[in-house]
């Protein structure tokens, strides 16, 4: 019958709505006669779009009917597949993933009904469960029928989400465990005189032993012989014949598995990581594996052995097998060049990998399987020899525990965990298609359309699943990077006297190694801190393993951990201190990262060392708002007695706020466990300015209370207000700036001009030598040359002499200063009074006229040319180089002048907001003000930096080494990496130079 044209438009549209790639191929299998009861069933179509590839599971589904051997069956199986809507998603959902299993429905087309059942023992079968699906296999072939339809179930299971990957690869291991049992029957059964001569375990080793097999691997097995019980002597002779007997016995089970019959093969068994490999002999006694790995063990096989298991044969054998070598493998980290011996053998997988194909290696390339499985099975050889909790086999169980104790981070843990999940489901997907082993990834669009919808991603398959799988590989290769030496920490830190103690030479060798260069020290402080029997030694030694590591990713390991004996030296009797280290998962790493950063924030925490305590609230690196802090600062000179004691109080609550702003700058900049990104470096910059500005702001407003109720009482006989200036009043202070500021006051009613003056003098005088008096703190240094008439001028003055000043004598680069005009401290209402007089010469009507616009680039060219230091190089100067700070704020501030009067969002006192704003009004393009933030945001980090790094402030790159690699890891350079930093700078801002040159020269 022909279909008409508008239905069959109709029906092609719905299907490649419900995902079908060949309409026309899906039309025509859906009018076979044999699915003429259900083709218009709209539940079937649902169900057919829903699986990963609709028109293999119709194509399935069709050879599935046919293959029926009546119509009571075909009847059966349809009624079933549009009733029941288990077996329906578990049916096509196989179909639509598996060309292999779809075959093997198509030979054996009553296994359907294997599906049908959805028990709670169906949802998790075990080994038990398999044996009895297995249970009438008599031979070879039979065996691979039965192995598949239990195959069949694992994977309907897998690919409906009814069971998540790790149980999908445990179901996986104990099928492949009763498949063996079934083939050591089998053998036997075909040789029952040598069964009854020996007694024979098989070992599961890899992934079978580890309860996470692929659904296509080799089975790795060991075999373990002994004469069977009253078959006689002990001697040679006896146990020669046991041995013999095992080994056919062995044998035969392998070819009974391994074997191509007409029904295919099941896998491989592989007997390859035996003693001596495939030279060894196939079966050894108990003894003979014994001695063999106490002499000549490499260190790979221990850590083969960490997944032994006994699964079939004599299973007390095979207990007493792995009991025996267990503590040879709980000591193997003791062996000499055990770590470089792991991490040779890992880097050797990779190099091996042909060159085409590194790229697509899901399995042993960078960000692989192998990366996440090295790395666990790496720690828990080292941390596993005290702690018997993480001596898993499974390589998610083992992580788990790794986090759970302490010895991964839980954030860490957790990605690499969703990471592994995503590459063994990527990995079971691929495999699922053929039945094939393989661990590539495959280049052609229907595959990855087909896994990518398998693994839940439909709206754009393809892009979705390449852009999972690379993330997953750059975490996993991230954490392994940073995992993967994470076990020296550990020997280093376990220095009291244990079995496992390393010698001091050992030690040192492995403290350089992390990049400690006073490893002698570092051990002082390693014994001071760990060794004792108290609790703050148990729990520091519980710490230093992972401190050590965090020290170790820094430019400055030695400092890192001398400031922490340093702060555990004053605070390691406050009972909070170290349970908030050991219980509070950020806290000790924030600390770490802040003690090792640098000399800045590590001086204030030890003049503070209480405030340890903001490191581990979750909001306790938060800045604190301004209004909160001019409350607390003004409280606390409130409290004080005297006006420098006063001055004393708002300093403590300035370097408490100090050390917020570090840590927290500090730590968003490394990121961390818990946040492992680091956060948008204009972010970061944009908080640092204003928590400065802000800290600064209230410390002055203190201050002022200070002089004045010392002097005066509660009244002052003026009005006073200070106005902030240059990055002060562009709330971009760095850590080393000066604070800027003009003062204006106005006479109270009743008091004379003089007096008022004269009152207002002292106030500024006071307040300077108040806040230059000794202190160990980061000095805060208030400049007011920004004044009419610079150091010449008073430095107070009344609105109206400032007006009459202005009004008469203001040049033009007086115009540009006021642009960052803002009141910070004193009289509000004053110093909005201030704002009104000076706007209408920040923002001149018409703009700037031609001259003033000259006058502004005259100012710029000399100040180029005068003010640079002696011997500077201009290309790495960050306040006055080129393409630096000063460039692309002269460049805005141009604007601001030339526009601000038209455009509202230019009157701002911040360089990036009004830079911004520029570009929304089209001042600039786009790319130009993009080009200009980078290089504003860059140079103002880097000094920063400079201040962090070194105690002192500076405009250029440290030229010390160390202190250079620091100012890069701040930055966000790895060791190592300090010439790409420079690299990057230069770049940066002669961009940035060019769009000045352009913007504001004109050229």
């Amino acid at each position: 019958m022909t279909v008409p044209q508008g239905r069959r438009s109709s029906t092609f549209t719905r299907l490649l709505r419900h995902g079908f790639t060949d309409p026309s191929a899906a039309e025509r299998l859906l009018g076979a006669p044999e699915l003429s009861a259900v083709r218009t069933d709209p539940v079937l179509l649902d169900a057919l779009g829903a699986a990963a590839d609709p028109d293999l599971a119709l194509l399935g589904l069709v050879r599935l009917v046919e293959g029926q051997p009546d119509d009571t069956g075909r009847r059966e199986l349809l009624d079933t597949l549009v009733s029941a809507k288990p077996l329906r998603d578990r049916l096509l959902g196989v179909l639509g993933a598996s060309e292999a299993l779809a075959d093997h429905l198509a030979r054996h087309p009553r296994d359907w009904r294997a599906l049908v059942t959805y028990e709670l023992a169906d949802l998790h079968p075990g080994v038990e469960e398999f044996e009895r699906g297995l249970a009438d296999a008599t031979d070879p072939v039979s065996l691979r029928v039965s192995y598949r339809r239990c195959l069949l179930a694992i994977a309907a299971r897998d690919v409906c989400g009814t069971t998540d990957v790790a149980e999908a690869a445990a179901e996986l291991a104990d099928l492949a465990t009763a498949t063996l049992r079934a083939a050591l029957a089998m053998a036997e059964a075909a040789a029952p005189d040598d069964a009854a001569r020996c007694r024979l375990a098989v070992i599961a080793m890899g992934k079978c032993g580890g309860h996470e097999l692929n659904y296509v691997s080799d089975v790795d097995v060991i075999f373990v012989g002994e004469p069977a019980e009253g078959t006689g002597g002990t001697d040679a002779a006896d146990e020669g014949k046991a041995i013999q007997a095992a080994t056919r016995l062995a044998s035969h089970m392998m070819r009974i598995c391994s074997e191509t019959t007409v029904e295919g093969t099941i896998w491989p068994v592989d007997a390859n990581l035996r003693p001596e490999g495939r030279n060894g002999p196939l079966v050894r006694t108990l003894s003979s594996h014994l001695a063999y790995y106490q002499r000549w063990a490499k260190t790979w096989e221990f850590q083969a052995l960490l997944k032994a298991r006994p699964v079939a044969g004599d299973l007390a054998l095979g207990e007493e097998y792995v009991s025996t070598l267990a503590p040879l493998v709980w000591h193997a980290a003791e062996r000499d060049n055990f770590v470089p011996d792991v991490q040779k053998m890992r880097r050797r997988v990779v190099e091996n990998i042909p060159a085409g194909e590194v790229d697509r290696e899901l399995k042993l390339g960078p960000g692989g399987l192998r990366d996440v499985e090295f790395a666990v099975q790496l720690l828990q050889l080292v941390h596993g020899r005290g702690d018997t909790s993480i001596r898993s086999g499974s390589t998610l169980a083992a992580l788990e525990a790794l986090a759970a104790g302490g010895y991964v981070g839980r954030v860490d843990a957790v990605q690499l965990d969703d990471a592994y999940r995503f590459l063994r489901s990527l990995e079971h997907r691929i495999q699922l298609f053929k039945m094939r082993r393989t661990h590539l990834i495959p280049e052609d669009d229907a595959d990855l359309r087909r896994i990518g919808r398998s693994l839940g991603m439909r709206t754009e398959p393809i892009t979705e699943l390449n852009r999972a799988w690379k993330r997953h590989t750059s975490v996993v290769r991230r954490l392994h990077e940073k995992l993967f030496y994470r076990p020296l920490l550990d020997a280093v830190a376990q220095l009291a006297p244990v079995e496992t103690r390393l010698s001091t030479d050992a030690a040192r060798e492995r403290l350089v190694a992390l990049g400690y260069h006073d490893p002698a020290a570092a051990l002082r402080h390693l014994e001071a801190l760990a060794s004792g029997v108290t609790r703050k030694a148990a729990i520091q030694r519980t710490l230093l393993p992972v401190l050590l590591g965090w020290f170790a990713d820094s430019a400055d390991p030695d400092a890192g951990l001398l400031n922490f004996r340093k702060v555990s030296d004053a605070l390691g009797k406050t009972p909070w201190y170290l349970r908030l280290l050991r219980d509070e998962g950020a806290a000790a790493e924030n600390l770490a990262r802040v003690l090792s950063a640098g000399r800045l924030a590590p001086d204030l925490l030890l003049r503070a060392p209480e405030a340890v305590a903001l490191l581990g609230d979750q909001r306790g690196l938060d800045p604190r708002d301004h209004a909160h802090l001019e409350q607390e600062v003004l409280a606390a000179v409130g409290r004080a007695d005297g006006a420098e004691k006063a001055v004393t109080a708002a300093r403590g609550v300035r370097r408490r706020e100090l050390f917020r702003t570090t840590a927290a700058d500090i730590i968003g900049s490394y990121g961390t466990e818990e946040s492992p990104a680091a956060e948008d470096p204009g972010a970061l910059l944009d908080r640092v300015g204003s928590a400065v500005s802000d800290l600064t702001a209230a410390t002055i407003a203190g201050t002022l209370r200070a002089v004045v109720r010392e002097g005066w009482g509660d009244t002052l006989p003026v009005r006073f207000s200070v106005i902030g200036m240059g990055r002060f009043g562009g709330h971009e202070l760095s850590y080393g700036s000066d604070a800027d500021v003009l003062f204006v006051h106005e006479p109270r009613e009743g008091v004379g001009d003089h007096e008022a003056a004269k009152a207002a003098a002292q106030v500024v005088s006071e307040m300077r030598r108040l806040l230059q008096l000794p202190s160990s703190d980061p000095p805060l240094l208030i400049d007011a040359d920004l004044r009419p008439e610079g150091k010449s001028g008073p430095l107070v003055r009344t609105l109206a002499s400032y007006e009459a000043y202005y009004r008469r004598w203001s040049l033009v680069w007086e115009s540009q200063a006021l642009l960052r005009a803002e009141p910070v401290a004193g009289d509000a209402e004053l110093g909005r009074a201030f704002i009104d007089l000076i706007d209408p010469l920040r923002y001149p009507a018409e703009g700037l006229g031609e001259d003033a616009v000259r006058e502004i680039r005259r100012l710029k060219a000399r100040m180029e040319a005068e003010r640079m230091p002696r011997g500077a190089d201009p290309t790495l100067h960050t306040k006055l180089g080129r393409g630096g700070l000063s460039d692309v704020e002269w460049t805005v501030q141009l604007m601001q002048l030339s526009h601000g009067w038209v455009e509202p969002g230019l009157r701002t006192t911040r360089t990036r907001e009004a830079l911004a704003a520029a570009c929304a009004a089209e001042l600039i393009p786009t790319e130009d003000a993009a080009i200009l933030d980078e290089a504003w945001v860059l140079a103002a980090r880097v000094r920063n930096a400079v201040m962090l790094v070194r105690g002192r402030a500076g405009d250029t790159f440290p030229s010390d080494g160390r202190e250079l690699a620091a100012v890069g890891r701040y930055l966000g350079y790895d060791p190592g990496h300090v010439g790409d930093m420079l690299d990057d700078y230069r770049r940066v801002t002669r961009r940035a130079r060019a769009v000045m040159e352009e913007r504001f020269y004109g050229a």
